[in-house]
């Protein structure tokens, strides 16, 4: 009986829903003038707009409807039709036209101009346009006169659920810290809807998780995604794919969805402590490794990742705290072990470390999870080695004096094979730090003699190097550097500290002190220097001279009269005895030269020589030097004009002995003339045409210098002299260098048009006797006087 009420109530309402859905909602019209557009979109409105229409007739007023509804997306086989114009002026004589204008008027809206009926059509859509303004007006059929004011009104495109929500930003990524708690915020996700939000609930959407449980919820009206779980771990699992999808409707049954994809990543805390991979570590190292050297590496794996992963390494105990170190690799995250002291396979032969790995970045929430480090054990053996030999000191200082006696022993070296073998020890010198070789070493005991006698006045120190080789194997060498210090002994006599030269002025006078002298002595005693001064005893009673020892262990001469003459005695010696007080004490005999002086009556020396007497009175030295520079400056002046006018006169031809050119050739022999061909052809002389350019004279000698030719041999008899002058012309008009050395000038060609022939002899084909020189008048006054000379000696000749 339930189940029969339920499709019976069904069957009622279905209709009704239909009935709804397809007729739109009716809306007045404010009143506009007194006739009026009615507009309708169901027959039983029509029927009211008539009642209506006569209570407007009553009152001159009318209802004008300015909406009207279409729904989008109407399609079927006919014309949807959307409402009705009508005017209360029409009579139903069909005398009034109904005129449709604005928007999409003839091509989306269709008016029936005489029943005012208009029809959509096209299909509609909402979201592409949700209304359209249109003008109606009534017009007479005939005139085409407006009847009454146009009207406006707006056609709605009414909403259907046709789209579905979308995720414009989707796929989405977010991430949420591990072991965070429960209802922790991840993101939020937005969905829209073309749909019309106003009307009904087509754009009313509701979120859910299609996957995704039990880690995630979301709450569904603002999409708002939260941990589902609490404390979940990334170690375990660290992403998760969650869809999500948007229903509209409200989330009723027979809405639109659509769905995305949220992909959530946990990302790392320091909830894992470090932890070795194994407990124990075995390592060896040779004894000889070099400092700094790795000797192994440990590791303590941590789960987490990152900052969170990183540990130090410390050594915290065992019997090798002092000999190794670790360090931590901040790429590789492992503790590497390094040497810091040598080792010693005979001192000790296996060491134990307690190493420890503890985090750096430590998160006080998870510190109730323990502590965040680990230990291990590190066992390192050393092995033994082959060592190179050791001396008993890293360095050797030895003193020997400077006289020691060649072969006698300076020092001795010692060292020894630390190897548990032992291998005997051979000795000798790097004589790359012994290049004068003054050392030699015992190869067994290493005792250092000397081989060159010493000087501490050439060289105080010698740095030698000593190389200790094992026997056994040659390769095992070690180097020691010895200092030699060479100490002192009195060998070198005191002597003047340098030349000195005295000058005694001719007035001065007693007890006047003429020169300081000091002395030196290349020793170099343990108390300083302490010189003594003495004369000789053959002058001990010098009468013009005598000596005073200072404190500064320097000796001051002194005069002992006045009246010195330097035309008497000019130069004065003085031998001094300097003795120093070295055991034995050494002296030696220096001589000071004292110079008799003339000097201002202040004591400045002005003249030391004899010949400054025979000067004339008021020329000073500096008189005569300023004469003599001007003579030699006038000597100069002269030489360089001589010079000039020299090369001034210079020809331009420039001779040189070894500039052999074969410039004049004399031909003693005058041959048989134009007739004479076997001597040579000059038919290349006479016209210039005849030759491959144009032979310019050098009038001056040119810059550029020549290369001079090769000495020729000696021309064979039987040459062609044809030849032999081609060469030698050839030659000279190449030479840029070649003066101007025409010796033979041929004049066999007067130019072109010419009116007169050639003058040349060596043209003339007739002999003198056959020639008339009678045209010679003809050629004007120039030529008048020449002809007459040669018509006289042709009248001679006849007599």
């Amino acid at each position: 009986m339930p189940e029969r009420l339920a499709e019976m109530l069904l069957d009622l309402w279905t209709p009704l829903i239909i009935l709804w859905i397809a007729l739109p909602p009716c809306i007045y019209m404010a009143p506009m003038n007194q006739s009026h557009v009615l507009m309708s979109g169901s027959p039983l409105e029509l029927n009211r707009l008539s009642e209506e229409q006569r209570i407007l007739n009553r009152s001159k007023r009318g209802w004008v409807w300015n909406q009207m509804f279409v729904l989008e997306e109407f399609s079927g086989p006919e014309p949807i039709l959307v409402g009705r114009l009508h005017t209360d002026l029409d009579p139903g004589s069909k005398k009034i036209k109904y005129i449709l204008s604005g928007d999409g008027a003839g091509t989306i809206f269709q008016i029936n101009d005489v029943t005012g009926d208009i029809h959509a059509i096209k299909r509609l859509d909402r979201e592409e346009k949700a209304e359209y303004t249109l003008t109606a007006q009534a017009v007479d059929w005939e005139t085409n006169k407006p009847l009454e004011p146009p009207s406006e009104f707006i056609i709605k495109v009414q909403d259907i659920n046709d789209n579905a929500p979308e995720f414009l930003n989707g796929p989405y990524h977010a991430t949420v810290p591990e072991m965070s708690i429960l209802g922790t915020s991840v993101t939020n996700v937005t969905a829209t809807d073309a749909d019309d939000p106003v009307y009904g609930n087509s754009a009313k959407l509701v979120y859910s998780i299609l996957e995704g449980q039990p880690y995630f919820s979301i709450e569904p009206e603002t999409a708002i995604i939260k941990t589902a779980l609490p404390n979940m771990d990334r170690e375990a699992k660290e992403e998760y794919l969650v869809v999500i999808q948007a229903k509209d409707m409200g989330g009723h049954s027979g809405g639109l969805s659509g769905t995305t994809t949220l992909t959530v990543t946990l990302t790392d805390v320091n909830d894992n402590p470090p932890k070795f991979a194994q407990s124990l570590y075995h390592f060896s190292v040779p004894e000889d490794v070099v400092l700094g050297t790795a000797i192994g590496r440990v590791k303590a794996n941590d789960q987490d990742v990152g900052e969170n992963a990183q540990s130090s390494y410390d050594i915290i105990d065992g019997d090798g705290t002092a000999l190794f170190e670790i360090t931590s690799d901040a790429q590789a995250q492992d503790g590497i072990i390094r040497l810091r002291k040598p080792l010693d396979f005979e001192t000790k032969k296996s060491y134990t470390l307690k190493v420890e790995a503890a985090n750096v970045h430590i998160d006080p929430r998870f510190s109730s999870r323990g502590p965040f480090k680990d230990t291990a054990t590190v066992k390192i053996v050393v092995e033994d080695a082959d060592e190179p030999p050791v001396f008993s000191s890293p360095t050797y200082l030895l003193e020997v004096h400077e006289n020691a006696a060649l072969n006698s022993v300076i020092g001795q070296v010692t060292a020894r094979d630390p190897d548990i073998t032992s291998s005997p020890i051979r000795f000798s010198i790097d004589r790359h730090t012994d290049l004068e070789r003054q050392f030699n070493i015992n190869a067994d005991d290493g005792k250092i003699t000397l081989a060159t006698p010493l000087d501490r006045e050439l060289s105080v120190w010698h740095n030698i190097t000593i190389i200790a080789t094992e026997i056994r194997n040659h390769s095992q060498i070690s180097r020691v550097p010895v200092a030699i210090k060479v100490l002192d002994v009195n060998d070198n006599a005191p002597e003047f500290a340098s030349e000195y030269e005295a000058f005694l002025c001719e007035n001065g006078k007693p007890g006047q002190v003429i020169q300081t002298v000091s002395a030196m002595d290349k020793d170099d005693p343990k108390n300083g220097h302490y010189f003594l001064y003495s004369l000789l005893p053959e002058m001990v009673n010098n009468p013009n001279f005598t000596i005073k020892k200072n404190e500064d262990n320097s000796l001051s001469i002194l005069a002992k009269h006045n009246g010195f003459n330097r035309q008497k005695q000019e130069v004065y010696l003085l031998p001094i005895i300097i003795s120093d007080s070295g055991n034995p004490p050494l002296s030696s005999t220096s001589t000071l030269t004292i110079r008799v002086c003339g000097c201002s009556n202040d004591g400045v020396v002005q003249s030391c020589n004899v010949e400054a007497y025979v000067l004339p009175i008021g020329l000073s030295m500096g008189a005569l030097i300023a004469i003599l520079a001007c003579i030699i400056l006038l000597l100069v002046i002269v030489v360089l004009f001589v010079t000039l006018r020299r090369h001034k006169n210079e020809p331009l031809i420039i001779k040189d002995d070894e500039d052999v050119r074969e410039n004049i050739i004399r031909y003693d022999d005058e041959g048989g003339g134009e007739e004479d061909t076997e001597a040579f052809d000059i038919a290349t002389l006479q016209n210039p045409d005849g030759i491959n350019g144009f032979l310019p004279r050098k009038d001056i000698k040119p810059d550029l210098q020549f290369m001079p030719r090769q000495g020729l041999a000696p021309v064979p008899n039987g040459v062609d002299v044809d030849e032999f002058i081609n060469v030698r012309l050839h030659e000279a008009d190449n030479d840029p260098t070649a003066p101007p050395y025409d010796s033979i000038q041929i004049y066999g060609y007067e130019g072109r048009g010419s009116v007169a022939g050639s003058l040349s002899s060596l043209e003339s084909t007739t002999s003198d006797s056959d020639q008339n020189f009678d045209y010679l008048s003809d050629w004007g006054p120039r030529f008048k006087r020449l002809g007459e000379l040669y018509s006289v000696g042709e009248s001679d000749k006849e007599t």
